[in-house]
């Protein structure tokens, strides 16, 4: 049982290392059961996947994963890294996933697909202390998608 009602966030800074998406995705286990919200894991460990693994090989510096929740079984997992280009896909009207051969260029669409929303805030504007993007996705049991209906 969760013992802190949102909201609550948790930021964990990774360096550029191969390990370090595997790492964020150890720790958001453990923010998940901590907090009860064990259900949302598979959904959310793959939205962080996602995003952390676009953040490792497309940018060269650090990056961070950011999981915050602002009401009860509602999850926004967010990774900020220091390249403010956004990626193809991604913030943009939805394009088609690659063919069927090719090796890169499914991940975004998961999160697309996935997500119960997600966005991206580039981070170019006076005060931004380090620039960038982050890219976020959100995911729960109570949202409801525009244009579609609970019936």
């Amino acid at each position: 049982m969760a013992t802190v009602s949102p909201p609550w966030a948790y930021t964990l800074q990774l360096p550029h290392d191969p390990r370090a998406p595997g790492i964020a995705r150890a720790t958001l286990r453990t923010v998940l059961a901590a907090h009860g919200l064990t259900g949302l894991a598979p959904t959310a460990e793959l939205l962080a996947s996602e995003l952390l693994t676009n953040a490792h090989l497309h940018t060269r510096g650090p990056y961070a994963l950011r999981v915050l929740s602002t009401e009860p079984d509602r999850l926004t997992v967010a990774v900020w890294d220091t390249d403010p280009r956004v990626p193809p896909g991604y913030g943009q009207p939805r394009t088609s996933p690659p063919p069927a051969d090719e090796e890169h260029g499914r991940g975004l669409h998961l999160v697309r697909a996935c997500a119960d929303a997600w966005g991206v805030s580039v981070l170019r504007e006076m005060g931004a202390s380090r620039g960038g993007k982050l890219l976020w996705a959100e995911c729960g049991g109570r949202f409801t998608p525009p244009g579609r209906s609970d019936s």
